[in-house]
């Protein structure tokens, strides 16, 4: 069922009083390039999801549908995933919840929550599964030509370093750490760079970065390792060299 039904939103953006379905035996909340909508826009929908968990409805959400399920408070202190890109933001706004970021899906009985937009045939596969057996589940990856449901999103993350924190220096610090100079960088050389005092520059930095000067380097050299090995036919040795990485 679309979303804009199940608001009662018409195409206009106007909000009227459509029904809600009775309750079903699967709800899966989808994905949402725009991100999902407010929780205080959308209170018969919160409503009817608490309803339908109630009356014995397994939920699902995908991607950013996990904000949605979370606005109903059906997911504290429970297990749960989202698109690694937003985990953090989940966990800032959701304390309660129990997020795995390198979970592909995360099958919690009666609620599953799965990674990025695409984990939709894991997400299927799961409850074919769990409604129809293995076999059947076998059976429908082979005819469809899709792999069995995976359950690890870690190999599709990269380091996203915050760079909208507001502290110019260490801002200056992190733009020098991407550049040739910066492989075999130093906390001293850092330090220097910033133009503070140790203490305060490695106070700073972790203010701003929640990593240490020394984890933050390592977290560029592993990244910059990866994309050597994905992109170019650079040996081992090489690449372990180009990262800074001396034996």
């Amino acid at each position: 069922m679309d979303l804009d039904q199940i608001t009662g939103r018409s195409p206009d953006g106007t909000t009227g009083n459509a029904s809600l379905p009775d309750t079903p035996s699967v709800v899966i909340i989808p994905p949402s390039l725009t991100g999902p909508p407010a929780p205080e826009t959308v209170p018969d929908l919160l409503a009817w999801l608490r309803a339908c968990h109630e009356g014995g409805s397994i939920l699902a959400a995908v991607c950013a549908g996990t904000f949605l399920l979370a606005a109903t408070g059906l997911l504290d202190g429970r297990p749960a995933t989202t698109h690694w890109s937003t985990a953090a933001r989940l966990q800032q706004v959701f304390p309660a919840i129990r997020i795995d970021p390198d979970r592909l899906l995360v099958d919690d009985g009666d609620i599953l929550t799965v990674g990025g937009i695409m984990s939709w045939p894991d997400l299927a596969l799961r409850l074919i599964e769990r409604l129809l057996g293995p076999a059947v589940m076998l059976e429908t990856a082979r005819y469809l030509l899709i792999d069995p449901p995976r359950h690890d999103q870690r190999q599709y993350r990269h380091f996203a370093p915050n760079l909208t924190h507001g502290d110019r220096l260490i801002l200056k610090v992190q733009h020098w750490l991407r550049t040739e100079p910066a492989r075999n960088a130093t906390v001293a050389d850092m330090t220097l760079i910033s133009g503070l005092e140790e203490r305060t520059f490695l106070r700073r930095f972790h203010t701003a970065t929640s990593l240490t000067p020394l984890a933050y380097l390592q977290h560029l050299r592993v990244e910059k390792g990866r994309d050597l090995l994905e992109t170019t036919p650079l040996p081992l040795d090489q690449i372990a060299w180009e990262v800074g990485y001396q034996d």
